[in-house]
């Protein structure tokens, strides 16, 4: 990915984290955009930057560019791609929208009508509405040079309920916005796929089960299925390929896509080496394969 240009949207830990870092690692000019920076973090009170994630990108031999964004603000997103814009040339490749910040509005176990609304509302503006704000500002770069590839970071390959209305509605919606956008770029030779990971290893996940990514399988102990978890690096490997292979994901634009299925198609594996295949463990399981 020699002289592209990429925003990963909500990079500052998890799936966009990995997604950022491996991107640079493949050559990549990387804007890593989130809430948090150093001295200033965001609600989530989550210790990670994206100063930080630019540094790994870094130090990987790519080039990354930390850039304070609230994507629910269309003129800071606005003022994102400007500023792209001028310093690129008018050139963005690939967009990967991960903004999430759902975790701790989630409240699973209850029936939609005594969720809070409140909270569920919120959940749709920081996944949903970020999403449709950043791709609107990001999509005449790419339609203006016809070529160019949007990322919808989801839970799961299709449509079915998640276990709770308001984060069922978001991760579908992110399904959704990509078949959407694909029809609506088709003519402009761009292209715009959702990916989802398995059970993902991020660091709230590992912070959950009180455990780190050294001894990660001792909360097989509280959840057994953790153990066909994969690090977010897994997903980012799976979208660097992609990313990487433009008639691959022009032929695939509008579809809902995995990292699992990814891996079988690319032969890459996760930071261990190993291939957890979460599809392939849902089904033999019993598992609802959303």
């Amino acid at each position: 990915m020699e002289n592209q240009v990429a925003v990963v949207a909500g990079a500052t830990r998890g799936a966009g984290r990995a997604i950022a870092v491996c991107l640079g690692a493949a050559g990549a000019t990387v804007y890593v955009t989130g809430r948090s920076v150093r001295g200033a973090a965001s609600d989530m009170a989550r210790s990670e930057t994206i100063e930080e994630t630019a540094e790994l990108i870094n130090a990987q031999g790519g080039k990354g560019i930390p850039v304070r964004v609230d994507h629910t603000e269309p003129a800071e997103v606005q003022a994102l791609f400007e500023r792209i814009a001028k310093e690129q040339n008018g050139r963005l490749d690939l967009l990967i929208n991960d903004v999430w910040g759902g975790d701790p509005l989630t409240e699973w176990g209850k029936p939609f009508w005594e969720h809070s609304l409140d909270n569920g509302l919120l959940i749709q503006k920081r996944a949903v509405h970020s999403h449709m704000i950043t791709s609107s500002f990001a999509a005449p770069l790419m339609a203006a040079r016809k070529q160019g590839l949007i990322v919808e970071i989801t839970d799961g390959v299709g449509y079915s309920y998640r276990g709770s209305l308001y984060y069922s509605l978001a991760k579908i919606s992110a399904v959704h916005l990509a078949e959407a956008m694909a029809a609506d770029l088709k003519t402009f030779g761009v292209s715009a796929v959702a990916v989802t990971p398995g059970f993902l290893r991020s660091e709230a996940m590992l912070d959950h089960f009180g455990v780190t990514e050294e001894n990660w399988r001792e909360a097989a102990a509280i959840d057994p299925n953790f153990l066909q978890s994969e690090t977010p690096y897994y997903v980012g490997r799976a979208i660097a390929a992609l990313a990487a292979d433009p008639d691959n994901y022009h032929a695939k634009s509008g579809q809902s896509l995995s990292s699992w299925g990814l891996s079988e198609e690319y032969d890459f594996t996760d930071l261990d080496g190993a291939r957890p295949h979460w599809g392939r463990y849902a089904i033999a399981n019993g598992f609802m394969l959303a």
